[in-house]
């Protein structure tokens, strides 16, 4: 039963995974404008970030949204399909859960933040 229960939810993902992503393209909003010197520092800024995620997670596509309607340039880490990343964000941040927004700051201190909220509202404090 549980084999059977396991082939249903894969072959569900399956199925949903390009209409989700078809729903983020179309759905995107544009970028905030910016003047360029001020999107210059934006970018150094997003330069320090990485958002580990699953390409169609649903709660990565809604970071995702947020980051293209902020303008924002932060490395899209695979988490799913890259070991390396996946290994970095269980011992970093001590999970395998996504999406998860990896912050450096200039003294080399790491912070993880995950659950999609949080990390919105993380972003449009800071660069909203």
């Amino acid at each position: 039963m549980r084999t059977i229960i396991r082939a249903f939810f894969r072959l569900l993902r399956l199925v949903l995974t390009p209409f989700m992503l078809l729903s983020e393209k179309l759905s995107t909003p544009k970028a905030i404008g910016r003047p360029p010197e001020q999107q210059a520092a934006v970018d150094e800024a997003t330069a320090k970030l990485a958002l580990y995620q699953f390409r169609a997670c649903p709660f990565c596509i809604k970071v995702r949204k947020e980051m293209a309607r902020l303008g924002l340039n932060i490395e899209l880490r695979d988490a799913l399909h890259d070991p390396k990343h996946r290994e970095a964000l269980l011992n970093g941040g001590g999970a395998v859960k996504v999406p998860c927004l990896l912050i450096s700051d200039d003294q080399g201190e790491k912070q993880w933040m995950y659950e999609s909220g949080d990390i919105n509202a993380w972003l449009n404090k800071k660069f909203g």
